[in-house]
């Protein structure tokens, strides 16, 4: 989305040739071959050996909840998970800002009131990466769950189930009618009659 959001305000001649649907789906075969490479091959190369309480300590089986399960020293795994967290995690999140700061720039040149409106598309998009990326580095890449063992499980949950059923709400946000409801409710509540 940072990067269709970046051609549709900074580059918007050339979106249509940038944009195309073979781009898309090139794109997406590429995240979704990525993501299963990262996913598996440190889970075929490194097996884990489970000892005994085996109750993870979690809501889910979630990556570093099981290998504090291990048996053996778990310092490379965790080093592979920290460096594979860098790549999907952080890596992303700057490519996304330094698209935003782009579309900023480029936004901030512009005289008309067009400018509002480029900005009210972006905000969305903005608040769900920062939702979503800011709990992710706080699950993976943050300090080891070792220190406190229910921070890792909540965080998780606002990662995993907070913030996709936040998402349709601040996407929608953005349509006029969703607000006149949105304010007609608030004030109903707040004032009923």
């Amino acid at each position: 989305m940072a990067y269709d959001r970046y051609l549709a305000i900074c580059l918007p001649l050339h979106y249509s040739v940038m944009m195309r649907w073979s781009i898309c789906h090139r794109l997406s075969a590429l995240i979704w071959v990525f993501s299963f490479i990262f996913i598996m091959l440190p889970l075929l190369l490194m097996p884990v050996a489970l000892c005994y309480p085996n109750q993870i300590n979690h809501f889910m089986c979630e990556s570093l909840a099981v290998l504090h399960l291990s048996c053996d020293k778990n310092y490379i795994k965790e080093l592979v998970i920290f460096s594979l967290s860098f790549i999907t995690i952080l890596l992303p999140f700057v490519l996304i800002i330094m698209s935003y700061v782009c579309i900023i720039i480029s936004v901030l040149k512009i005289r008309s009131a067009g400018r509002a409106k480029a900005f009210s598309t972006c905000i969305s998009h903005v608040t769900v990466v920062a939702m979503y990326f800011g709990t992710g580095m706080v699950a993976y890449m943050g300090p080891s769950p070792e220190n406190s063992s229910n921070k890792g499980k909540y965080v998780a949950i606002f990662y995993v189930a907070i913030a996709p059923l936040l998402n349709p709400l601040i996407y929608s946000l953005n349509n006029t009618e969703v607000k006149k409801t949105f304010t007609k409710l608030i004030l109903k509540c707040v004032m009923p009659l």
